[in-house]
């Protein structure tokens, strides 16, 4: 891109970095439109934009088109990244959650690596058609997801939300392990909007308006979150967002975005050879996330951010001091400690992989209140793109000046900064339900803890039949 459109490396700098700037918009604006039309018909809102944003991306004529083309792309990402844990977490039962929560990061990363795998492909295009062809190739999938998605059940949490009882009872029967637990399940997400026990148990058809129930549709979370938290609320937050801020400020965006030039810079002077190392990156990443996938359930949350956070630490250290030693030799001496920086790079996206990519998600979708539970977590997405785009963007600049090695120095320190913050700030979640989860935070687990008093919870309930509603 570089050669074709003549642009700087500060050019190349924001346009790896504003993707995530721009999905800020998407990500703001995903809580409240999943509470407005539903979880799944938003992850179809999310595929059109992505869609449109690869077809622009490929077919500009000049950087600016590109941005523009970035800045669909970004809104879909922020669309994406929100709503996929939320809609995967209110689906699952409790006893697979933390698997299934993990899959959108496991593929996320199955893209990262196809996105290597078709640089290293198209990379003997010629200049002017390669990276064009690498970001059409991007508009298939989501015409695939947005298919696929129409088929899915709705949010059983979310219908109860617009009191459609009896959808949520059957989506739950398809989605619990048990009818038992199915009918648990029903009982705590009633319980949570305010929906007195016994309305619409007997007859699928009930639909349950909850009379001044604020919060079906999104009005009033803004305030609850953000001006009038109560003290549990208050501590959710600050777990999510510093969750959201150490998984993207200790660097991994840019290992991953910038791998080709770290290693240039360990010996690996080739593009063939320097392509085809970040393609063993892509593969590490992916990979490892299975590990977390397999043990999220059985091991729970905290064991494995914290052995996450350690082994990050450990090797960015180790990639700094290898990357420092070569900065010390001759040119051309310095070929075993290119091996060193290699493996180092290797266990840094590893020991992401099997805790902090994953899990923040699958964290942050868990600890909201159902009804604050969209937003929350469009916030801690806004967090994590909001560091990310600053991390990526500043990278070059600095590296120029502090080094490659003084660079990832800063990274190991604030990754040692957020193991300590998951010490002692994150409770474990493991085997409770969404409903109970706030418990963890010093809240009752009830329909009203995540209201600043009791005037907002609602009163009353009238059922009306579909006929009648």
């Amino acid at each position: 891109m570089k050669q074709d459109l003549k642009i700087t490396d500060t050019q190349i700098e924001i346009l790896a970095g504003i993707i995530n700037i721009y999905s800020l918009v998407g990500s703001l604006a995903a809580g409240r439109t999943s509470d407005w039309i539903g979880r799944r018909y938003t992850m179809v809102l999310a595929a059109a934009i992505f869609f449109a944003g690869a077809l622009i991306m490929g077919l500009a004529p000049s950087y600016a088109v590109l941005m523009l083309g970035r800045f669909v792309a970004g809104v879909g990402v922020g669309y994406a990244l929100m709503i996929a844990p939320v809609y995967t977490a209110e689906v699952a039962p409790t006893s697979a959650r933390g698997l299934l929560t993990s899959f959108p990061e496991v593929f996320i990363n199955t893209g990262v690596l196809l996105g290597y795998v078709s640089n290293y492909a198209f990379h003997g295009l010629p200049v002017h058609l390669s990276w064009r062809v690498m970001f059409l190739v991007g508009a298939v999938p989501p015409v695939f997801l947005a298919l696929g998605v129409l088929a899915m059940p709705e949010s059983p949490r979310w219908l109860v939300m617009q009191g459609r009882i009896g959808d949520a009872r059957r989506v739950l029967s398809k989605t619990s392990d048990s009818p038992a637990e199915a009918e648990e399940r029903l009982a705590d997400i009633k319980k949570a909007i305010g929906i007195p026990e016994g309305v619409g148990d007997n007859n699928d058809d009930v639909v349950v308006v909850a009379l001044k129930n604020k919060g079906t549709h999104g009005e009033g979370v803004w305030r609850d979150l953000l001006l009038r938290p109560t003290p549990p609320v208050r501590r959710i937050l600050i777990a999510c967002l510093g969750l959201q801020f150490f998984q993207q400020a200790s660097g991994i965006d840019s290992v991953v975005l910038y791998s080709p030039r770290v290693f240039q810079k360990a010996g690996l002077q080739s593009d063939n050879n320097s392509l085809g190392a970040t393609m063993a990156v892509g593969a590490c990443k992916t990979l490892f996330i299975l590990v977390a996938t397999f043990f999220l359930d059985r091991v729970g949350r905290r064991p494995l951010l914290l052995t996450s956070a350690g082994g990050m630490v450990v090797s960015l250290v180790t990639l700094a001091s290898a990357l420092h030693a070569i900065d010390r030799q001759p040119a051309g001496q310095a070929t075993p400690l290119a091996g060193v920086s290699i493996a180092a790079v290797l266990a840094f996206v590893a020991s992401f992989s099997i805790g902090m990519g994953p899990i923040a998600w699958v964290y942050s979708s868990e600890i909201f209140p159902l009804r604050l539970r969209a937003q929350g977590c469009a916030l801690g997405t806004a967090m994590n793109r909001i560091t990310s785009g600053a991390i990526t963007m500043s990278f070059i600049s600095l590296y120029k000046a502090i080094t490659f090695a003084g660079s990832f120095y800063v990274y190991a320190g604030i990754a040692a900064a957020g193991w300590v913050f998951m010490f002692f700030f994150l409770p474990e979640t493991r085997g409770r339900s969404l409903e109970d989860t706030e418990k963890l935070f010093g809240g009752g687990g009830g329909q009203d803890s995540s209201r600043e008093d009791e005037g907002d919870a609602p009163k009353k309930s009238t059922e009306l039949t579909s006929s009648q509603q």
